[in-house]
């Protein structure tokens, strides 16, 4: 690859155009046969490519920002990238069902399209929304976080709103763009899920849990809560009128040296957790455990079932001895 276009692409992100490659000295039968079948290069949009051995190390969310940029590389308009395609840029976790469509904003395009792989919103993001993210011009958290909400509904708008909140943007900074949207299409779910959000979810799995634990009927729990006993001590995820519940990710019980959580080996992770459990038992506190699997589909009946009948367990054993007597304190888990 030529030095300029090179230099081009990492600009860019590592994307490039057919018009940048001509340009830089790249002739038709070149760009051709790095087109083709394990060529150097990929097609990542129409007339947008990037190097094949980028491409191939990049994961799927490496992969969507530079379906991004290749959305905007080109662009004749003033586009901003917002909705769940900003949420990429800003480094938000991110469900898998937001990398399927890239998403732009812009005033000047006549009623909303999707075109290659591109969704057009005609919508007006005014200058106070709007920030350059690596290179970009992207929706502020805020109005990305409402954007989801209303595009993807209330469940997603939480998982949105709740990394927001927890990054330190305001509820009142949520609540000016919810007022600029009065009238807009679905702002009610975005009224709901700031309603719902809570920053102490400490990713998406521990949100969706905790709208499962709503779900349920008997309040919203408190969320990352410190127990205290004689000098111990224990913060779990959720916690509602004495009951524990807490969301296990596989990553979890996954060592930090394979992208995991845990500090040390599996089984000693794992017994860790064993004791920590029976800790929070012996203080009589009841205790739950939700998994991916149990927010989706048919298994999310079951596991409503079951944490209603766990939860009620815990408030007949509390009524006929008494509630906890450890200290309970609300705060961030610091590791």
């Amino acid at each position: 690859m030529p030095a300029t276009l090179r230099s081009s692409s990492q600009r860019q992100g590592g994307v490039f155009t057919r018009g940048q490659a001509v340009r830089a000295g790249v002739t038709e039968r070149q760009i051709k046969t790095a087109l083709q079948p394990y060529g150097a290069w990929v097609v990542v949009r129409r007339g947008v490519y990037a190097e094949r051995a980028t491409w191939d190390a990049a994961d799927e969310a490496a992969r969507h920002l530079a379906r991004v940029r290749a959305g905007v590389v080109n662009a004749e308009a003033d586009y901003v990238v917002s909705h769940t395609s900003a949420a990429v840029l800003h480094g938000l976790e991110c469900r898998p069902h937001w990398r399927e469509l890239v998403h732009v904003s812009h005033p000047g395009v006549r009623g909303g399209r999707t075109e290659g792989g591109v969704k057009h919103h005609p919508a007006d993001v005014p200058p106070a929304q709007v920030l350059v993210v690596g290179g970009l011009e992207a929706t502020t958290l805020a109005r990305t976080a409402v954007d989801v909400a209303r595009e993807h509904g209330t469940e997603d708008g939480v998982v949105a709103m709740d990394q927001v909140l927890r990054r330190g943007v305001s509820r009142t900074e949520v609540g000016r763009v919810l007022e600029q949207m009065r009238c807009w299409p679905n702002v009610t779910l975005a009224r709901t899920a700031l309603e719902v959000a809570d920053p102490g979810a400490a990713n998406p799995g521990e949100s969706l849990a905790r709208l499962l634990v709503i779900e349920l009927g008997f309040g919203r729990p408190q969320t990352q809560v410190w127990i205290e006993d004689d000098g111990a001590q224990a913060c779990v995820d959720m916690l509602l009128e004495g009951h524990v519940v807490e969301f296990d990710g596989r990553r979890k019980f996954v060592g930090r040296d394979r992208g995991g959580f845990a500090p040390e080996q599996v089984e000693d992770a794992l017994w860790a957790e064993k004791r920590r459990e029976d800790w929070l038992r012996s203080l009589g506190f009841g205790i739950s455990r939700v998994v991916w699997a149990d927010l989706f589909g048919t298994r999310r009946e079951v596991a409503l079932e079951r944490l209603r009948r766990e939860f009620l367990g815990t408030q007949a054993r509390n009524a006929a001895r008494g509630a906890p007597t450890a200290g309970v304190t609300r705060g961030r888990r610091t590791t």
